[in-house]
């Protein structure tokens, strides 16, 4: 059965990789952080089995018995006055059956001013967006290997128009309990829209991310590496705005070789005391540090650093996201314990 399943991701990679990264298909916000920790650890995080139940939005393969009756709310101010955030539980039907997961993304764009093409006022209008999620995993015999899916309803307005959309999330992880670590591979977002917005398809963004974590043997660190965007190459392109010119007045464009590409693809991430009550989250994120890079000025694009506490039966989470100079990010969760 492992072999068959294995099988199915190789399937799915070769035959599905074509370029979506932002931008270049609909319903972004599915790209968007799930947490204040998975924010802190970088963005993008796939092997927290834990109590963590709003990993299950991003993986589905971690929904284990640790998440019962964990109720989680996210918030999240990002940039441009734009709000966000997510809602997870889980619940624990039996030990044969296992858990199972439920969650909710939504976005919300802010009000906006109509005009039409003479520039007359048509009045102010709104944009939002949701995805609805329903996950289950299982082991994979009795081997160290579970299987994880995620089936997502996906509802936007921008205006006065309307899509629906469907979307799968498949995930398998590896986990070592001796070595105490984790390796995932997870296709997310694998759908289609069922209406459109106005007569014209487009693509959701698809997306192969692989990840790997491990607790340090006799330090109380867990480190986090991830590969996103596998799917697409090259992830990034030159900026127009880093070309340069010389005393003759000849240009030269940004040049992005291939060690350049890999590390776009790549973020790290760190937690202290990772099971304790109290532990520090810090994480970098290279495509975002690159891209929004300033040339000769030390902005600190691509690093996140959030925080979590436990008081009792609540955990409280808080997460502060470096984009650029002009612009960061706070990310704020609330866990429940419901026993």
């Amino acid at each position: 059965m492992l072999r068959k399943i294995i099988s199915i991701f190789c399937v799915l990679i070769t035959t599905l990789s074509f370029s979506q990264v932002g931008g270049e298909s609909t319903y972004q916000f599915l790209n968007l952080m799930s947490s204040p920790r998975q924010a802190a650890l970088g963005g993008k995080v796939l092997t927290n089995v834990d109590y963590d139940v709003t990993q299950g939005l991003f993986n589905p393969a971690t929904i284990n018995i640790e998440m019962d009756n964990q109720l989680a709310v996210n918030y999240s101010s990002y940039l441009g006055g734009i709000s966000y955030g997510t809602a997870s539980y889980a619940y624990t039907v039996d030990r044969r059956t296992q858990t199972f997961h439920a969650g909710i993304t939504y976005i919300n764009y802010g009000s906006f001013d109509g005009y039409d093409e003479s520039g007359n006022s048509t009045g102010s209008f709104t944009g939002n967006e949701a995805a609805l999620s329903f996950g289950h995993s299982t082991q994979l015999g009795y081997s160290d290997f579970y299987f994880g899916g995620n089936l997502k309803l996906i509802t936007s307005k921008l205006e006065q128009y309307n899509s629906l959309g469907v979307a799968t999330d498949l995930g398998l992880i590896y986990i070592n309990e001796k070595l105490d670590f984790k390796a995932a591979l997870v296709i997310r977002n694998l759908g289609t829209q069922i209406t459109t917005y106005a007569g014209l398809r487009e693509s959701i963004p698809f997306e192969v991310a692989f990840g790997m974590s491990q607790r340090l043997e006799n330090v109380p660190i867990r480190w986090h590496f991830t590969l996103e965007n596998l799917q697409e190459w090259p992830i990034s392109r030159p900026n127009p705005a880093r070309t340069t010119s010389d005393l003759s007045g000849n240009q030269t464009n940004e040049k992005i070789g291939f060690v350049g590409q890999v590390i776009r693809h790549t973020i790290f991430g760190a937690e202290l005391f990772p099971e304790g009550g109290f532990n520090i989250r810090l994480g970098y994120n290279f495509r975002r540090g690159e891209d929004l890079r300033i040339v000769d000025q030390r902005n600190f694009s691509g690093l996140s650093a959030g925080i979590s506490i436990k008081m009792n039966k609540l955990r409280f989470s808080y997460t502060h996201a470096k984009y650029s100079s002009a612009a960061n990010s706070n990310f704020f969760g609330l866990q429940i314990d419901l026993q």
